[in-house]
């Protein structure tokens, strides 16, 4: 029996560990659940009263081995371009019908979080994310807007539309790629009619540990960072997405490639700027492995005189 109990302690412990690489610093116990754990059902001595329930800090369990590179969610300074984050853990690809169980449970989770109060009060649904979790390519925005907010979908506004033109001109579809942002409530607006705002530090560290457990169940091959924000809370970046943008980054052993936001197209209706985009569309596809065409180099390139 001891060593069934020290087994279960320690994978007890490794998946707090996991949980905490993931950004969660505290879970609820229960006192029955605290009591189990403090002493071992082999123990012939009487088992005192355990204790008031009480909240584990993820940072008092046993400390990591090494300095984990992550991202700002983790409370750690920004990594360079060049320097791979800790990747997801080492695990048996999931099956059709366990992704899409884990998948649900995480949606389930995520549509009752009231983690952040004054967003809760203002929002009319959580915008979980949409598309097809078997795909490997996942799209990752910074948060819902008004439209989507309204809707309980990601990217349906106007920067939406045309993120779903720039997909299809990859030959894919909204139904076949994952499209996911950082945060999944609208960032509240106090004292405004209309128009959105960037999501804060905070929102972003409470809310990521969502985004990144979508992202280790779905595995995609590739995933888009579309605009800065996306960059910031992904991986604690603030460089600019200009100067980001076009060149692939490691996100956990995932290629990520950021690009500009839709709505920065939609403001800056420059053709320079559209092809930008859309080489790094051609890298990523390229990356996966997709046929492109001649059309499709030739998209936003000035015809010679």
């Amino acid at each position: 029996m001891p060593e069934l109990y020290h087994s279960l302690l320690n994978a007890t412990i490794e998946h707090l560990e996991s949980l905490k690489k993931q950004g969660v610093r505290y879970i609820p116990v229960s006192s029955d659940t605290l009591g189990q754990l403090q002493v071992p059902h082999s123990c012939s001595e009487p088992v005192s009263t355990p204790p008031p329930a009480r909240k584990i800090n993820l940072r008092s369990t046993r400390p990591a081995p090494a300095p984990v590179t992550q991202a700002k969610a983790a409370s750690v300074p920004p990594i360079s371009s060049s320097e791979p984050q800790a990747p997801f853990p080492v695990r048996t690809p999931l099956s059709r019908e366990a992704k899409e169980s884990a998948i649900a449970a995480l949606r389930t989770r995520v549509l009752a979080c009231v983690k952040c109060p004054h967003l809760v009060a203002v929002r009319h649904n959580v915008v979980f994310g949409v598309g097809d979790i078997h795909s490997p390519l996942m799209f990752v925005g910074e948060a819902p807007g008004a439209d989507e907010d309204i809707k309980g979908e990601p990217f349906v506004g106007a920067a939406g539309q045309l993120l779903t033109k720039i997909i299809a001109a990859m030959g894919f579809s909204r139904q076949t790629v994952y499209i996911g942002n950082i945060l999944k409530c609208r960032p509240d607006t106090p004292g405004q009619s209309s128009g959105n705002r960037k999501p804060t530090p905070e929102e972003m560290k409470i809310c990521l540990p969502y985004i990144l457990e979508q992202i280790e169940i779905i595995q995609p091959k590739v995933l888009v960072a579309l605009g800065a924000t996306a960059i910031e809370g992904l991986l604690g970046k603030k460089e600019g997405i200009g100067r980001l943008r076009g060149h692939f980054l490691d996100f956990r052993g995932i290629p990520l490639m950021p690009t500009f936001h839709p709505a920065y197209l939609l403001r800056n209706q420059v053709i320079t700027e559209k092809r930008k985009v859309w080489e790094d569309m051609l890298q990523v596809m390229e990356k996966l492995g997709v046929p492109i065409s001649e059309k499709q180099q030739g998209y936003f390139l000035r015809k010679s005189s």
